[in-house]
């Protein structure tokens, strides 16, 4: 059984985790919906560092929710729905939030859609990637190991594993 300091930082860890690609993803779907015409000095820097930190603490208050309601132990095909499904709204919040928006009407709905959409597919690949390669399978069509946890995280898997854990 692990110590709940140990748990408590694992848990601190996956949310560090989520808040750090929410952002870079943020960051960087933002800075791509300037397009290819945009030179180095005309990107939005700015704007997209604060629909960034945005989107991050976005990502925290999702995460905790998710805590909360006990529905952080899921297969890795929920995970990662759950995941980019927090991505896309963390991305709209943020844009909104990065607007000071007051009258819903005047927004900009295009561009924080397109950009939620480029972050939460930058988020699918994130989470494909760190799903890992399968285990290789031996002459009977077994696995010789027993398969790891599938998780869409990049933490370690033992800390992961111990971060969801009830």
């Amino acid at each position: 059984m692990a110590s709940s300091g140990s748990k408590l930082r694992s848990v601190l860890l996956d949310l560090l985790e989520r808040a750090g690609w929410s952002a870079g993803q943020v960051f960087f779907a933002t800075l791509l919906a300037g397009g290819a015409a945009v030179s180095a000095a005309n990107l939005p820097w700015r704007y997209s560092s604060t629909i960034a930190l945005s989107a991050a603490v976005s990502s925290v208050i999702l995460t905790l929710v998710q805590y909360l309601v006990r529905a952080t132990n899921l297969p890795f095909w929920p995970d990662m729905l759950v995941r980019l499904a927090k991505t896309f709204l963390a991305s709209v919040a943020a844009s909104i939030a990065a607007a000071q928006v007051f009258d819903m009407t005047k927004f900009g709905w295009t561009a924080a859609l397109n950009v939620a959409a480029l972050a939460t597919i930058t988020a699918l690949g994130k989470g494909l990637l760190a799903r890992g390669q399968a285990p290789a399978a031996t002459a009977s069509g077994t696995a010789s190991v027993a398969a790891p946890r599938r998780s869409p995280s990049t933490l370690p898997a033992s800390t992961y594993t111990e971060a969801i854990s009830r």
